[in-house]
């Protein structure tokens, strides 16, 4: 026979465990926004200071210099913060699915033969 009270318990479970989910969601998202807009404006600010470098340059040489530089740079700051925002998507999805490892092992358990 179909028990109410216990429906109305797992109902309430699963309401809480996506709350949890959804709440380490927004706050992972909340947090790679913020990276990538701080790292946005660096990255913008950096060109802005690299041109007004490159304007002052004596030579072609000097500026072919600077270029490089600031070629490098930018692109080992790139790879850095890709790398970065790669981790923090990967911490994200742990983090959105730990609330379901209980509930996903509990009815793993209940289905398994001999159980």
């Amino acid at each position: 026979m179909f028990n109410f009270d216990e429906a109305n318990k797992m109902s309430k479970e699963a309401v809480g465990v996506a709350a949890e989910s959804y709440s380490a969601l927004s706050k992972g998202y909340q947090a790679i926004a913020t990276e990538t807009a701080d790292y946005s404006k660096k990255s913008f600010e950096d060109g802005i200071a690299h041109i007004e470098k490159l304007s002052g340059a004596k030579s072609l040489e000097a500026a072919f210099e600077l270029q490089t530089s600031y070629l490098t740079s930018s692109y080992e700051g790139f790879v850095a913060e890709a790398t970065k925002i790669g981790q923090m998507y990967a911490d994200l999805a742990k983090d959105a699915y730990k609330p379901y490892e209980a509930p996903v092992s509990k009815a793993t358990a209940a289905v398994k033969p001999g159980a």
